[in-house]
């Protein structure tokens, strides 16, 4: 028997009725929705009009969305370069789950280089704080719940995760950061960002936080490493930015760190007997091997 289609944590009825009351009540046409993205939300591209819908993920709180929207309003009325929302009343709450507006961008077949990640992130780094409330960057207790939401990993490889955490937490108090803290997108890589005519934006909001801007540009790195991108992908990045983050003393604890928290959240999400969860395996044998070359599969 095959597995029900999900979308976003939802089932793919579920998700399309959403999308359908949602797009309803604010005067846009749901047919022939597709999804672009189903894995962490349900993301939609109308095809009536130049719009995707984002459905935020099964569980999400309407007050995080509403935080999310408040943030990239902030952004674009200083021009910042960020995908911008539909200027109708949001986040759309349907049954309790938060759904958002977007404007499309049509995208080449290539995605945007790190390289032109590093101007946006600069940009985002130097910014005022906002004048409202943006949750303070928490990575270790980010990865805390994540691992007590496991329910698929063996114990043996929940043990691993639980005593890696514990000693990276202690090596984190010990870090000199050299940069100042900094408003953070929280998730910086090539598929949180699109191409816009020249330049590239930044979108998916969910993890900004206010911390230090290490842990952005280790994210860059990671991805550049860890999924085939390659180290002159990254050092052009690195080269933009004005900033290696790869060179500082501190960068294998939040490297390792980072790349703990990439796997927990996936784990925490991944049902048992799926490509997610073997995935997720295969990345913690090679954590234990000590492989840090190892190329992952995105997610």
């Amino acid at each position: 028997m095959s597995t029900p289609a999900r979308i976003g944590g939802f089932a793919a009825p579920e998700a399309n009725r959403i999308l359908d009351t949602a797009c309803r009540r604010v005067g846009l046409d749901p047919e022939g929705a597709v999804v672009l993205r189903g894995h962490t939300n349900a993301v939609f591209r109308l095809t009536a009009e130049p719009v995707v819908a984002k459905i935020a993920r099964l569980g999400t709180r309407s007050t995080d969305v509403q935080r999310t929207v408040q943030l990239v309003r902030w952004l674009t009325s200083l021009d910042f370069p960020t995908v911008t929302l539909l200027p109708v009343e949001q986040p759309v709450v349907v049954d309790g789950h938060a759904v958002t507006f977007w404007s499309y961008l049509p995208q080449p077949d290539h995605p945007v280089t790190a390289q032109q990640l590093a101007g946006p992130l600069r940009t985002l780094h130097q910014l005022p704080r906002p004048p409202f409330e943006i949750r303070p960057l928490d990575t270790v207790g980010a990865i805390r719940r994540s691992i007590t939401a496991i329910t698929e990993l063996p114990p043996e490889q929940l043990q691993y995760l639980s005593a890696r955490l514990d000693h990276l937490e202690k090596e984190l108090i010990d870090l000199q950061f050299p940069l100042p803290p900094a408003l953070l997108q929280g998730d910086p890589q090539h598929r949180n960002a699109l191409h816009h005519g020249e330049r590239a934006v930044l979108c998916d909001w969910d993890t900004t936080a206010f911390g230090s801007p290490e842990i952005d540009l280790v994210t860059i790195e990671i991805h550049c490493r860890r999924f085939g991108y390659g180290p002159a992908h990254y050092a052009a990045f690195a080269d933009a930015y004005g900033f290696d983050v790869a060179g500082w003393d501190g960068y294998t604890v939040l490297r390792d760190l980072r790349e703990l928290r990439m796997i927990t959240t996936n784990a925490k999400r991944a049902p048992a007997g799926s490509n997610t969860l073997a995935e997720v395996s295969r990345r913690i044998e090679g954590l234990h091997r000590g492989d840090h070359e190892q190329r992952w599969h995105i997610l």
